[in-house]
């Protein structure tokens, strides 16, 4: 499994919008085949700062198939009209842990 991070810098004053509208994009991703979850976190130094988080079963799941997918297309309607910048994604192999 894999984790595709992205911050999200979003107009400010629209964060009210943003988010409400993004609690519906949130629930096309996570339904989508090979998603697993998904989350975004509100920045506490900047609020307008947004962290969007999806563990994939694969980047072709996310990048080969979702994006090319009308799931897809929704999703940025609803969620590219309140960026400042295009978001810059990266995926992440599998998480570290301590050992005991």
């Amino acid at each position: 499994m894999i984790l595709e991070h992205a911050l999200l810098a979003v107009t400010p004053g629209r964060e009210e919008e943003f988010e409400a509208s993004m609690s519906v994009a949130l629930g096309i991703i996570s339904s989508y085949p090979g998603c697993r979850a998904a989350e975004v976190r509100r920045q506490i130094e900047d609020p307008s700062t947004y962290v969007l988080l999806v563990h994939w079963d694969s980047v072709s799941a996310h990048v080969d198939d979702f994006r090319n997918s009308a799931d897809f297309e929704q999703w940025r309607e609803l969620t590219h009209p309140y960026y400042v910048e295009r978001p810059v994604v990266t995926h992440f192999d599998s998480a570290l842990h301590a050992s005991r």
